[in-house]
């Protein structure tokens, strides 16, 4: 998973699995996936209101954490509170997108703008699908733990690190310290190579690429609990982001032209720049809003504090629980956020069937 801007081509050529990772949903999810769009619990309409349409809600189910856990909240109250079935059709970003043009899916809950801005801006101009609600800012940054903050105080920026190379060695290659850049073959790879070379890190550090996004966490979990000094690439809001106290690394300010080239395979003279702030939102087809006005008006104000999702996650990754269990968590722990979505009566029965 990683939510870097793309150019359209290598947005296409990389369905992503967060926005711009490149992933395939496995049968085993998929399997998991439509069991639970099947889920009795989720299943039966509540008999005091009437549904606006006469079919279950169709939900795309991209399968990074903060979507599922996301789409099963609005599940919830989509039968508690209105009455309606669902069900969670798997896909993935850019089929996701062309499925809410052709009205297979009703609801896209996180759209992470940066990784589709041309698709989406092509889909928008159909008038098919219609952006209704921000949820979030999504983002992405160089990390390094607070405790390795404290003992390194004078490490503040990125520009920094060849200072404190000793401190983060790389134990294949002692002499150099190591940086965790994106996984191999995702999307933000190619950013996170540019900027390191951007910043002139080569002669001091070695650009470590995890073969697999799980390698990424693993490694990276691992060192947090050794309290071992580590400096790495991530996006969030993510269950990792959320369990760790972490520091950012300061970059020079975000540019648009300098980021551009930064996300070009090609880029021939790479220019340090911040990342852009990554818009989420949610997405419905236009027909479905007509169909049901009333729903997508809710969808509208779904929005989630940066902090509540980082928390989220957070238990998420504490607990190892599945995404309707966190669901179930937020629900309870956070009526404050989710109430200001509803009107007085949908918002109570939601809470009575709490």
């Amino acid at each position: 998973m990683s939510f870097n801007v793309l150019s359209t081509s290598r947005a296409l050529a990389t369905s992503a699995a967060s926005p711009l990772r490149r992933f395939s949903l496995s049968l085993g999810m998929a399997a998991a996936l439509a069991a639970l769009s099947m889920a009795p619990g989720m299943a039966s309409a509540a008999d005091s209101v009437q549904c606006e349409v006469d079919r279950p809600v169709r939900f795309g189910g991209m399968n990074w954490e903060s979507n599922l856990v996301l789409v099963e909240v609005e599940r919830f109250i989509a039968e508690k509170g209105y009455g309606c079935d669902s069900e969670v059709l798997p896909t993935e970003t850019l089929p996701a997108l062309a499925a809410l043009e052709r009205g297979d899916l009703d609801i896209n809950t996180e759209i992470w703008l940066n990784s589709v801005a041309e698709p989406w801006a092509k889909a928008e101009a159909s008038g098919k699908v219609k952006r209704i609600g921000d949820i979030y800012m999504g983002g992405e940054a160089w990390f390094i733990p607070r405790y390795t903050a404290e003992r390194l105080p004078e490490l503040k920026k990125a520009a920094d690190l060849p200072k404190f190379k000793d401190e983060f060695k790389d134990p294949e290659e002692p002499s150099k310290g190591r940086f965790y850049g994106c996984p191999a073959g995702w999307g933000c790879e190619v950013v996170s190579g540019n900027l390191f070379k951007a910043l002139g890190l080569g002669d001091t550090f070695t650009l470590f690429s995890p073969g697999t996004g799980a390698t990424q966490k693993a490694a990276l979990t691992a060192a947090y609990k050794r309290k071992e000094n580590v400096v790495f690439y991530y996006w969030y809001p993510t269950p990792l982001v959320g369990s760790m106290d972490l520091v950012k690394l300061e970059l020079p300010a975000y540019d648009k032209e300098k980021h551009a080239c930064l996300t070009d395979p090609n880029c021939a003279d790479p220019q340090p720049s911040d990342y852009p702030e990554n818009p989420v939102f949610t997405a419905v087809s236009t027909p479905f809003s007509k169909e049901a006005p009333k729903f997508t008006e809710f969808l509208s104000k779904v929005s989630v504090p940066l902090d509540d999702m980082n928390e989220a996650m957070a238990y998420m990754e504490e607990n190892e629980a599945e995404p309707m269990d966190v669901a179930q968590w937020f629900l309870k722990n956070k009526g404050d956020v989710w109430q200001a979505w509803l009107p007085a009566d949908v918002a109570g029965r939601v809470k009575a069937a709490l």
